[in-house]
């Protein structure tokens, strides 16, 4: 039986199943959100949105059936449990945040699509790398941010007044949203010297550090990429190693099946010649 359950979950046109069930549950979300889909068809919605959920509840039975308890030691089959007990909660006054929270779902496709699962195992990979890029953005700002209070504090204490005043107004810069008109070139009217200042934080800050964020990730997608083609090449030999091992044991078995074949002849010959003996005696 769980094999049989085995092959049903893991079968293509299972996952593609599951996979356009998830777009259509997304776009059913979505259509509820607008008041006139929902005065023309509101009820044909929500009943397609909870047949949805009841084909979803079915699927992760199935799988849980199928995989017994390594389904909780799966990441993946783990998110997707909590995601569909996530819309299973019942929307009262205390859970109503989770009637919004069943757009969720659309997550799904993140374990149903083997690239998206690479590209989230990328990401997570990157984390540690990331971390220490944060601690030195983290770093960056504050010596920054104490060296504009203390060199602007006075003239623009709403952008420089202190340090948390500070970083924010230099995180605007960072993002350049309006940070040439909106607070340098004013800052220069008094101070005009104050770009020896600002150019060097936004080379650091916006074109060094946030790109050593993308080549920190770019690094981590290629070393999942390169372990994934890794992976597929050892279980290709392990494949290959197993099919030589089969065919090695064929020809022992025919070689051993050969031999107690002459065997046989031969004690057949010995047993025809003792009868032509005494016969011809």
């Amino acid at each position: 039986m769980r094999a049989k359950l085995v092959w049903l979950v893991d079968h293509p046109l299972f996952q593609r199943a599951v996979i356009g069930l998830i777009l259509v549950n997304a776009v059913t979300l979505g259509l509820e959100t607008s008041p006139w889909v929902m005065k023309a068809a509101g009820p044909f919605l929500i009943a397609l949105d909870r047949t949805i959920l009841a084909i979803f509840v079915i699927e992760i039975v199935l799988r849980l059936g199928a995989r017994g308890w390594r389904f909780f030691r799966d990441p993946w089959s783990l998110f997707d449990f909590v995601i569909v007990g996530i819309a299973l909660v019942p929307a009262s006054e205390a859970f109503s945040v989770l009637r919004a929270l069943r757009i969720l779902r659309v997550l799904r496709l993140i374990s149903a699509v083997p690239r998206m699962r690479q590209v989230v195992q990328g990401l997570l990979g990157a984390i540690p790398g990331i971390a220490a890029i944060m601690a030195l953005l983290v770093l960056v700002f504050y010596v920054c941010a104490v060296i504009a209070t203390k060199l602007f504090a006075a003239a623009f204490p709403e952008w420089f007044g202190h340090i948390g005043a500070s970083m924010f107004s230099l995180f605007q810069i960072m993002t350049l949203e309006s940070w040439s008109m909106g607070i340098v070139r004013p800052v220069m009217e008094q101070f005009p010297l104050a770009w020896l200042f600002f150019v060097p934080f936004i080379l650091v800050a916006t074109f060094t550090i946030l790109n050593l964020f993308i080549a920190v990730v770019v690094g981590a997608m290629q070393a999942e990429h390169d372990a994934e083609i890794k992976a597929d090449q050892d279980e290709t030999r392990a494949a290959m190693r197993a099919a030589e091992e089969v065919a090695h044991t064929e020809r022992e078995a025919m070689r051993h099946e050969v031999t107690a074949l002459r065997d046989e002849i031969a004690a057949l010959r010995q047993d025809l010649a003792g009868l032509n003996g005494p016969a011809k005696s």
